[in-house]
C-alpha cells in the first residue's frame, strides 16, 4: 500500500527523471540478454527508481527452518475454516460498496500446469477512490464504509479461485513528485508450511500508467510483467451484474508469477 519514501530527494524527483533511470536499466538488461544473458523474471532487489527498495527487502542471510519444528505449525484449512462468503467482497457490510462489480478468476497451478487444490489464495486492495482501509493511508480521497478490500478463498479440485470485489483505482505515493501506482489486487499464497508464501501483485489491461510505475516496472523482462496482467473475459462477465477477469498463478517454472520479497506496496 502506499507508504513513506525512506530516499531524501525523493518529493523533487520528476516523473521524467525516474523514467529515464527506468528506461536505462531496461535498455542495459536486454543488452544482456541478447548476448546470451538470463531472462530475469523477478523484479530486482534493489531498483533505484522505486526509491525505498534498498530498505525493503532481506540484507542478511537466510535461515534454515527445523523442518520438523514447521510441521508442527503448518497451515490446516478446511471449508469451515474459509467461508464463501468471504470471497465476495461486496456483501460482507450492511450496503453495497461504491464502484465497477468485477470478479477475479483463474487457476492455480504449479510449472508443469498441475492444478494445485486446497491453497489457501487471500487479497486485499484499494477500493474505487483509490484509498486503503488502513491508518497508514491518509491521502484524501474518500474510504467507503461498505468495502474493506480484504478476501480469502480456497482453490478447488481443478486449482481453480474466484472473487467478486470491485475494481480499484490507481493511487498516489511518495516515491517521487506526482506519483501514482498502477491500479492492481495483492494476492497472497499459502503452500504446505508457513514457510511457504508468496506475495504478488494483478494489474489491470491497458492501464496508462504502466509506464509511470517504478513497481511494475522493477521486473525488467517484459513477458514477466505481461504475466502479472489480468485478461478481460466476457464469459466471466454477468448481464447487468459485473464485468470479468481472468489471471492465473503459476507457482514454479520459466513461466511462474512474480512473488514480492517482502511487504506489500
Amino acid at each position: 500500500m502506499a507508504h513513506k519514501s525512506t530516499h531524501p530527494d525523493a518529493a523533487v524527483n520528476s516523473q521524467a527523471e525516474i523514467d529515464a533511470e527506468v528506461s536505462g536499466i531496461h535498455s542495459a538488461y536486454r543488452a544482456q540478454r541478447d548476448g546470451g544473458g538470463e531472462e530475469e523474471t523477478n523484479a530486482r532487489l534493489n531498483f533505484p527508481p522505486y526509491r525505498s527498495s534498498l530498505l525493503r527487502h532481506p540484507t542478511k542471510s537466510l535461515h534454515h527452518a527445523d523442518p520438523e519444528g514447521i510441521e508442527l505449525y503448518s497451515p490446516a484449512f478446511g471449508h469451515r475454516d474459509v467461508s464463501p462468503v468471504e470471497a465476495d467482497l461486496t456483501i460482507q457490510h450492511n450496503g453495497e460498496p461504491i464502484g465497477e462489480r468485477i470478479i477475479v478468476t483463474g487457476r492455480v497451478v504449479d510449472g508443469d500446469g498441475r492444478p494445485v487444490a486446497g491453497q489457501l489464495v487471500e487479497m486485499w486492495q484499494a477500493n474505487a477512490a483509490g484509498r486503503y482501509m488502513h491508518k497508514r493511508d491518509q491521502h484524501p480521497a474518500p474510504l467507503d464504509p461498505n468495502f474493506t478490500g480484504v478476501g480469502r478463498t480456497l482453490t478447488g479440485p481443478g486449482g481453480e479461485y474466484s472473487f467478486t470485489t470491485i475494481k480499484p483505482a490507481p493511487y498516489p505515493w511518495k516515491n517521487h513528485h506526482n506519483a501514482w501506482r498502477s491500479a492492481h489486487i495483492h494476492f497472497s499464497l499459502f503452500g504446505t508450511d508457513f514457510t511457504q508464501r508468496i506475495v504478488t501483485q494483478m494489474y489491470f489491461p491497458g492501464d496508462p500508467i504502466f509506464d509511470l510505475d517504478p513497481i511494475y516496472q522493477s521486473i525488467t523482462d517484459q513477458a514477466a510483467r505481461d504475466r502479472l496482467v489480468a485478461t478481460y473475459d466476457h464469459s466471466v462477465s454477468q448481464h447487468e451484474w459485473n464485468t470479468g477477469y481472468r489471471w492465473d498463478i503459476v507457482l514454479s517454472g520459466s513461466n511462474r508469477t512474480w512473488a514480492e520479497e517482502d511487504e506489500e506496496h
